[in-house]
Order: C-alpha cells, then sequence, then structure tokens
C-alpha cells in the first residue's frame, strides 16, 4: 500500500525518498490453512530457528506444521476483525499516518511502504512500489525498537535479496533500532501515562518483551541488552521507585532455555508477594498482535487472576497513535537530513497523505 506526497517545488526536482516500514507478518485468515502457510514461510526461516536445515526442517514439516495451526487458529479467532487482522492493519495505518507527517517536515518528495517478512503486503512488492515511484534513496525501518537477529537482521536480510536482482541500486540506509531514542521512550511514557488516567494506575508495571534462546544472546546478539535499556529508560521517564516496575519475557517456543524471567511465570508469582494490581506494557511491540492481544491481554491476564490478582490491565501498544507516528518521524527525520533540501517544523500537525 503506497503512501505518496510530492512538498518540493517543480523547480528543485529533487530526489524521491522511499520510507519501507517493515514488520513480521500474519496470517491471511484465522483459519489452520492460513495459519500453516504462515508458519511455514515464517519458522523455516534460518534467522528464526538457528538449526541446521536437516535437523529442523523435518521437524517442522513432520511435526511442528500438521498440529500447531489449528490450535493457534483458535487463539487468532480471538483478536481477529473486521479489518482482518491487528497486526497488518495497525501497520498500515501506521504507514498512512506517518506519510502525513512527514509530507509537513519534509521538502523532498516521498513515498511509504508497508513490507511483511513472511505474509502480504511483502518485501519484494513494497520494494517494487518505491522503485515504481520514482525513489531512488530509500531507508529501510523495520518496526523491532529492540535489535535482534531473528527480527531485524531477518528484514536485512530480505531486503538485501531482493535488491540484488536491481540493476540500479538506490542509496540505502537501514535503522538497526531505536531501543533508546529519546522520542520513542516518550511515546512510550505518554502511552502508559495515558492508560493510567483513564483506567486507573496499578501498583505495578510489568514490561514484557518478546523472548529469543539464550544462545542467541551468548552468540553476541544485543536484544537483551537493549530491552533492560528501554526497560530502565521507561521507567525513569515514569518517575518509578525499584520496586515498581519490573521486566519480563514472553512468547518462549521449543525446549530451549530461553531469556529469564518468563511473563507467566512472574504473573502467575505475583500474589504470594502481596502483589494484586499490575499493568502490563509491551514496549518490543510497535503493533498489536497475536503476542499482545491474546498471549498478554487474554492468556497471561488468566493466569494473573487464577493465581489470586485483583486487578489487570494491559496498555496497548503504540499502534497508528499519532504520537507513534510522530516519533517516527523524528527518527526517519534524522537519518535523512542528508537527503532533503531543508525540513520544516518538527511538531507539525499531520495533514492528509496523499495517496
Amino acid at each position: 500500500m503506497r503512501y505518496t506526497s510530492s512538498t518540493a517545488s517543480p523547480g528543485d526536482s529533487p530526489e524521491r525518498i522511499g520510507i519501507l516500514l517493515l514488520n513480521s507478518g500474519t496470517p491471511e485468515a484465522a483459519e489452520p490453512w492460513a495459519v500453516r502457510a504462515f508458519l511455514a514461510r515464517f519458522l523455516a526461516d534460518p534467522r528464526v530457528v538457528e538449526l541446521p536445515r536437516f535437523l529442523w526442517l523435518p521437524v517442522l514439516w513432520g511435526v511442528v506444521l500438521p498440529w500447531r495451526p489449528m490450535r493457534i487458529a483458535r487463539k487468532y479467532r480471538q483478536i481477529w476483525t473486521t479489518a482482518g487482522s491487528p497486526l497488518r492493519s495497525f501497520s498500515e495505518r501506521l504507514g498512512k499516518e506517518l506519510a502525513a507527517v512527514l509530507a509537513q517536515r519534509m521538502l523532498a518528495p516521498l513515498s511509504v511502504e508497508v513490507g511483511l517478512l513472511y505474509s502480504p503486503p511483502d518485501v519484494r512488492g513494497a520494494l517494487s512500489r518505491l522503485r515504481e515511484s520514482g525513489a531512488q534513496r530509500i531507508l529501510a525501518l523495520p518496526l523491532f525498537p529492540q535489535y535482534c537477529a531473528a527480527t531485524s537482521g531477518a528484514a536485512f536480510d530480505q531486503v538485501s535479496a531482493e535488491l540484488r536482482d536491481w540493476r540500479a541500486l538506490p542509496d540505502l540506509q537501514f535503522v538497526a533500532d531505536y531501543h533508546d531514542h529519546p522520542s520513542y521512550i516518550e511515546a512510550l511514557r505518554a502511552s502508559v501515562v495515558r492508560h493510567w488516567e483513564a483506567r486507573g494506575r496499578g501498583a505495578h508495571l510489568l514490561m514484557s518483551f518478546h523472548g529469543i534462546p539464550d544462545q542467541y544472546v551468548r552468540k553476541g546478539d544485543p536484544y537483551l541488552r537493549q530491552c533492560q535499556r528501554t526497560a530502565r529508560l521507561l521507567a525513569d521517564e515514569l518517575l518509578l521507585s525499584e520496586g515498581e516496575w519490573s521486566m519480563s519475557f514472553q512468547s518462549r517456543f521449543g525446549p530451549r532455555d530461553w531469556l529469564r524471567p518468563y511473563t507467566s511465570v512472574v504473573l502467575r508469582g505475583m500474589p504470594t508477594r502481596g502483589v494484586r494490581e499490575v499493568t502490563l506494557v509491551c514496549p518490543g511491540f510497535a503493533v498489536d498482535c497475536l503476542e499482545t492481544l491474546e498471549e498478554i491481554a487474554v492468556e497471561n491476564r488468566e493466569v494473573f487472576m487464577n493465581a489470586g490478582g485483583e486487578r489487570y490491565e494491559y496498555v496497548p501498544a503504540l499502534n497508528a497513535d499519532a504520537g507513534h507516528a510522530l516519533c517516527l518521524a523524528d527518527l526517519i527525520s534524522e537519518r535523512c537530513q542528508g537527503w532533503t533540501t531543508g525540513a520544516r517544523v518538527t511538531g507539525a500537525t499531520p495533514a492528509a497523505a496523499i495517496r
């Protein structure tokens, strides 16, 4: 889906800038066949499951794919909307909002495309549409604030693979992470405060990040360090004391050890320690998806309440909120300074995107 804007005068003829927003992907329907197709692409990526192919692929096709899709499809049905998958709809709405903000700031003409790694709209198509729009400079921005080889690394692989087939290569920038960018931390802070103002403040804030296998960190993945940095900065901005917040990791898969503490284990133990009110926020997810709307907002709520909890609140992801678009626009404006002939006021009010 393309969002374009032209803000330069005809005589300037600046080169068009292409912004490529990248996210993981989602089934095309909340049905087993669609989940199976999505998982086949997702779990076959060597960046996602770092096992020898001759060991993993028989397990994937012989054990995982015949049985897992039906169970996961039931979970997707709980969160599916009239607009389809929340991850896709929020990502595309964010792209539209971001294009509107950037149209007010940047003097160069620009196009914004959304590409998903393992489902439509795919990365190949998104890059092709940017090329067709005349973009000669492309900034690739994975919507993964904390870098992990399984997410941002996979995004880089797909962008690079597509560009190998291009005769004329664009000037390319790739944003590896933005885990401690001031605008990102501020957007998170504002979302938590808005939730507290609307729903009341709980006794404890738990920041849950997507887990990864321990061995990925031992191999040099900076993900754990960046999650810790994000959590600390957000806690500081919210003026939380040490006992008022903690962090954990969710969504583990398979028999190997993953980053600890596990979110479900933390929640199960909180009431026994006297913590009966908790607010959950997931700072590693740019938009809501199965892992937040079902696993955190539903499944883990039951874990906490069944253990004796009394109040459980989930703070939605930043999604297509105007503050999220402003945050990403700040990051993009900084990265594209050398590509533009100037910039407009940072706090400009978003205007409607020109399709």
